[in-house]
């Protein structure tokens, strides 16, 4: 049984693992994502993604014999999710590499502990600690410098950059609202692997039926490289990193979990170094070192005191 005396934290065992697993995975992904570019519209590898992770999702749950219908209330959750974090989300994501690089979305994206902060406090009644707003803050700081030397090394045209700076955006901003419905009472009362398994199939029917509106018929590229990428990205970041992540933002809100999405980048640009020859500047390298230092400063804050329970999440007091 878990000690429900003193609240989980980000280096609690059994969020740390999780945590550490999810992140590493989706640190990976960039550069597969790259591979999905080009011949086949975006939309259409986003639908194949979340087909491949909700077959995989079913499969799971049916193996442990969770029973697999829903609610409707449970169902337009999922929905919802399926639309926020499975359409908008990665389309937004998708489109913007079109226009700017892949490590520049990847680093912009590290922003979404800002909104899962925000949105937290104000739908999730969960509260911060001093420290950890600090901490927060300074990974933002580093966050922004990698940003800089991101666009540096681009060279991106002033619209280009506007344009993909806005995609990324809204993919950040969709993911949040995503990710805090997880500390919804309704979400925490669904069995994970259920809910995301309808939330990716709902997802993939969506991005299939706007692909048809848009680009036209299924398209694909008979490659090891697009099959195989394809495959990965439903498999591991989908289907196995999902529901890690999703049971972390339950534990421990969306606040501390978005710290997964300050390490990827810095995750990314080590496997481009040691795959693409990606050399560190030392602007990279100062915005690494301070988000870093952002994250040992929120981690080392004591967690807020539970006092009482409301419908969402237990709402805390700060000692």
């Amino acid at each position: 049984m878990h000690d429900t005396t003193r609240p989980a934290t980000l280096l609690t065992p059994r969020i740390l693992i999780p945590f550490v697993i999810c992140t590493l995975i989706w640190g990976s992904t960039w550069i597969v994502i790259r591979g999905q570019l080009g011949e086949v519209p975006p939309t259409w590898s986003v639908a194949y993604r979340f087909a491949i992770a909700s077959v995989a999702m079913f499969a799971f749950a049916a193996w442990k014999r969770e029973r697999l219908s829903l609610t409707l209330a449970a169902h337009g959750l999922a929905l919802a999710i399926g639309l926020l974090q499975f359409v908008g989300n990665f389309n937004f994501v998708y489109r913007a590499e079109a226009y700017i690089t892949s490590g520049l979305v990847a680093v912009m994206f590290a922003l979404l502990i800002i909104p899962n902060t925000l949105l937290g406090r104000v739908f999730l009644d969960q509260r911060t600690t001093p420290r950890f707003i600090v901490g927060a803050s300074v990974a933002v700081l580093g966050v922004g410098l990698m940003i800089a030397h991101e666009y540096r090394a681009a060279s991106l045209g002033s619209t280009a950059a506007l344009t993909g700076a806005a995609l990324t955006l809204g993919g950040v901003l969709s993911a949040s609202i995503a990710n805090v419905t997880q500390g919804m009472r309704l979400a925490r009362a669904q069995t994970m692997a259920v809910m995301l398994a309808w939330a990716m199939l709902y997802g993939a029917l969506m991005n299939a039926g706007w692909a048809v509106l848009t680009v036209g018929p299924p398209s694909y590229v008979a490659s090891f490289a697009y099959l195989g990428g394809v495959t990965y990205l439903g498999i591991m970041a989908s289907a196995v990193a999902f529901p890690l992540y999703f049971n972390i933002i339950r534990e421990i809100g969306p606040s501390q979990a978005a710290w997964s999405s300050v390490l990827v980048p810095v995750i990314a640009m080590l496997i481009s170094t040691l795959v693409e020859g990606y050399r560190w500047s030392p602007l990279a390298i100062a915005g690494a070192v301070v988000a870093a230092l952002g994250l040992v400063i929120a981690l080392r804050s004591r967690p807020p005191r539970p006092v009482v329970s409301c419908n969402t999440v237990p709402v805390v007091v700060e000692d």
